[in-house]
């Protein structure tokens, strides 16, 4: 099977961060689609069985602030909503929430929630904010007296006055964000910890005295980062291209150099959709509209099913056996 990576589509804040972003790509997309798949295929166990998703914010964290609503609200209805269609169109996947009311589970509990409930992939909700643009607006002109030197004859002169302006955001679209490239050691280090969470007790009764912290076992988590990365990747793309299928301005996927806590802490493919911007008063009515909500959730849930399929039909790879 030919595999294409479309790395363009991240924006790396350097060209030496793009390269290293292209080379994990794709050597662990190329370790789990490998070129030639038999004809006559033994069905594989699926690979995406539970979901986590994250309604972002809660509680006594509003998030972003709109005209007349709030990202913390925006972003439950929209989870609720991606529930309820998962449960109809994709009923084999179990969906875990990180909340379904309106109270603020810490970033910790979050994460910890996930990887307790051993998900297959992260998914966190938010929306996007950028500060009102304030301008400058010409009011007339000052008249001011002035002398020349010491001679007593006045002067006048005009001067210009000026007021400044707010004016909302223009800025529109959607954004799907992966954890930082240089935060890999800390993915690795979420699955360090969670590894007893992982283990398969059938093997584990096999391997007495099996060391997580063995440097096998750090070369494991090694290419299994790489894998949830490259998984990460194209599901990021496939729900961005779904946002622009659906008429929404897609400003691509892209990755946060100080990192996205959450997504750094899950062991397990995970990424954070931007579902718009709440500063501009078209978007945050189009945020709170069923339409929007609809097209939004229908979006995401087309983008999972074209990415559960893609894994069902790869063959187990080495790092599909890492527990």
């Amino acid at each position: 099977m030919q595999t294409t990576v479309y790395c363009n589509y991240l924006i790396m804040p350097n060209k030496k961060i793009a390269t290293f972003a292209y080379i994990v790509i794709f050597s662990a997309v190329s370790a789990i689609m490998p070129e030639n798949i038999p004809a006559q295929h033994p069905p594989q166990k699926s690979s995406l069985k539970i979901i986590v998703i994250d309604a972002g914010h809660g509680g006594k964290d509003g998030g972003a602030p709109g005209a007349y609503s709030n990202e913390k609200v925006i972003a439950l209805a929209i989870a609720l909503k991606l529930q309820a269609q998962l449960k109809t169109e994709m009923p084999e996947v179990k969906v875990v929430m990180t909340r379904t009311t309106d109270v603020y589970p810490t970033l910790y509990q979050r994460a910890n929630l996930a990887n307790a409930a051993k998900g297959d992939l992260f998914i966190s909700i938010h929306c996007n904010s950028t500060d009102a643009v304030v301008r400058s607006e010409f009011t007339g002109y000052k008249l001011e007296t002035y002398y020349k030197g010491n001679s007593p004859k006045k002067y006048t002169r005009k001067i210009p006055q000026y007021r400044s302006v707010k004016t909302s955001s223009t800025a529109r679209g959607t954004e799907t964000y992966l954890w930082a490239a240089n935060k890999n050691e800390d993915k690795m280090l979420a699955m360090r910890e969670n590894a007893a969470l992982f283990q398969d007790k059938s093997i584990s009764k096999d391997i007495a005295g099996f060391d997580p912290n063995s440097p096998e076992k750090m070369i494991l988590y090694s290419l299994k980062t790489q894998q949830y990365f490259a998984r990460s990747a194209n599901l990021a793309l496939d729900v961005e291209h779904e946002f622009k299928k659906a008429g929404r301005i897609s400003r691509q996927v892209r990755q946060r150099q100080v990192g996205i806590w959450v997504l750094q802490a899950t062991a397990m493919p995970s990424i954070l959709i931007e579902t718009g911007y709440i500063s501009n008063p078209s978007e945050e009515d189009y945020l709170n509209s069923k339409t929007g909500q609809n097209q939004i959730t229908g979006a995401i849930v087309k983008a999972l099913k074209r990415y559960k399929i893609g894994l069902d039909n790869h063959s187990t790879s080495v790092a599909d056996n890492i527990k």
